[in-house]
Formats: structure tokens, sequence, C-alpha cells
């Protein structure tokens, strides 16, 4: 075991899975917007419900039926995953209205944020200790928000609900021990009979997208769920395989690629004030690789001295 993870040396197929979850989740983009004309909050809603039919499916193969129910049995665990489960739904429905509105540029500067926000996370609520390096990566990070709203006029939201709700999440989840697939199988489980009950009420009075008269609507709607659950299966089959340092480099490879997506392929502005930002944002980062570097540098000089 390695004090970075529990992995000595990587193995390749853990890189493929986990490098393949965050290309997918880059690419996720292009999926949403064939839905432009849906509500972002429905689009979440048959998230949620045909999440919840795969996730129940995976279970099912997985064999996994006698842990669910244990996890439904302990209040306290339910009461963490209740939380998650609220925290990643307002996640996913900001994440599909910056599709919608065209505004993935701003998506992928909140989930460049994200793992800063973890690490401050880390400080504020599990009293972690940061070197100063990554306290003026932190620090950065908070310029960049700080630039953005003097440059658009107002308190940008977009990029730091992005990063709040998700960092809160991986908060919650660390801090709730249960396997990963099991905690989103409960997560979606908690939110089928809500998101069932509006969908249906919806539908009772002809406002909802899920009709069948538009047939590849609705199996986009559909197809949500293994949109969702499959990259996550990917990530906890590859985060088992390789280090926490090669994951944490792999994460970033998500939001450039969304970053490319948007202004590649969606026709959305790089302007001025984006430039300002993801360089002090990009800036952290470099801080936070560099940190890593050292102490990795420092582990290994400790070890050859004894």
């Amino acid at each position: 075991m390695t004090k970075d993870g529990l992995h000595a040396a990587d193995e390749p197929l853990g890189m493929l899975y986990a490098g393949g979850t965050y290309v997918l989740w880059g690419f996720v983009p292009l999926y949403w917007a064939q839905l432009a004309g849906v509500p972002p909050m429905e689009i979440t809603l048959h998230r949620i419900l045909w999440g919840a039919v795969f996730a129940v499916l995976f279970t099912a193969a997985r064999g996994r039926f006698a842990q669910i129910a244990r996890i439904f049995r302990d209040r306290a665990t339910l009461i963490a995953l209740t939380t998650s489960s609220l925290l990643i739904a307002a996640n996913w429905t900001v994440f599909i209205w910056c599709v919608a509105t065209h505004q993935l540029v701003e998506s992928s500067l909140g989930y460049y944020l994200t793992p800063l926000v973890s690490m401050a996370l880390g400080v504020m609520l599990l009293g972690e200790r940061v070197s100063r390096l990554r306290a003026a990566a932190m620090g950065l990070a908070g310029v960049a928000v700080a630039v953005q709203a003097f440059e658009l006029g107002h308190v940008p939201w977009v990029a730091p609900a992005l990063a709040l709700s998700f960092g809160f999440y991986g908060y919650v989840r660390k801090r709730t021990h249960v396997d990963s697939l099991d905690g989103l199988t409960v997560e979606t489980l908690l939110l089928f009979l809500p998101a069932a009950a509006v969908l249906g009420f919806l539908a009772v009075n002809g406002t909802g997208t899920f009709t069948f008269a538009h047939p590849a609507r609705d199996l986009l709607l559909i197809g949500g769920g293994p949109v969702t659950l499959v990259p996550l299966s990917l990530f906890a089959a590859g985060a088992r395989r390789i280090r926490m340092t090669t994951l944490g480099f792999l994460q970033y490879l998500s939001p450039s690629i969304t970053l490319l997506v948007a202004t590649g392929l969606l026709g959305e502005r790089f302007t001025r004030t984006d430039g300002i930002t993801f360089a002090f944002v990009w800036g952290a980062l470099i801080l936070v690789a560099l940190d890593g570097q050292l102490a990795r540098l420092r582990a290994r000089r400790a070890q050859q001295a004894l």
C-alpha cells in the first residue's frame, strides 16, 4: 500500500476505465443538447426516474439487494444519502440548464473549481491542514471568482453553484461509508417517487414532454438513466485500480473537453473575462500539481534516508 492510494502502480485497465469516464463526462453535453426543447428540471426528473430503474437492474446483476436493504435500515446513512441525493440533483439541473442556455464555458469553470472547493471544505469542515502552495491555490480561485464578478457587474452563480454542489456532494459521500454504486442506487430510489409523481402530474395536465408522440425524444430521456450510471460504474472500477494522485490528474480531462465542445462544436464564445478567470484557475491548479509533486519528492527522499 502506498501513501497516495491503494496501488503502487496504475493498472492499464484502471487507466482505461477512469480516463474513459472523464472523456464521457466531457462529451455528455452533446447528448443533453439533443433535448434542447425539454425544461432542465424535467430532464433531471427523468434522469432520476430512469436512473433508478437502471440502477435496480445493475443492483440485480451485481447481487447487491441485501446491501441496499441494509442501507435503508440505517437511519444515519439514509439521512446522509438523502442530503447527497438533493445535492447531486441540484448539480445535474444546473449543468443541464447550462447546456440549454449555452453557458457550458461557465460550467467547465465550475468543474475546474470543484477540486479547489473540495480542498477548502476539507480545511473548514474536516480540520485538514494544507500547505502554503495549496492555500495560495485556494486564494487564486477566490480571485478568479472576484474578477469574474467585477467584469460581469454581478455575482456569478453558475460556476460556484456547480463547484459547491459537487464539492459538498463529495464531502457527504466521503463521510458516508457505502459502496459508490450502492449509494447512487439509494440516492435515485430516494428521489424516485417524488420524480415519478411530478412527471405523472405533468403528463396528466398535458404539459410534460414524454408523450409518446416523439419516440426519439422519449428514448433520449430514457437513455439519460444509463448515460448517468455507466460513467459512474466505470469511475468506480477505475478508482479501485489506480492511485488517487493519478485519478486527481485525470479529473481535469472532463472540463477541458467540455470547454472544447462548448467553443468548438456548440458555438459558445470564449470572452476576455473567461480568459482572465480561467488563467487564475489554471494557475491555481498548477500550484496544486506542483505541491503534489514536491510532496512525493519529499516522501521519496525520506524513504531513501531510512
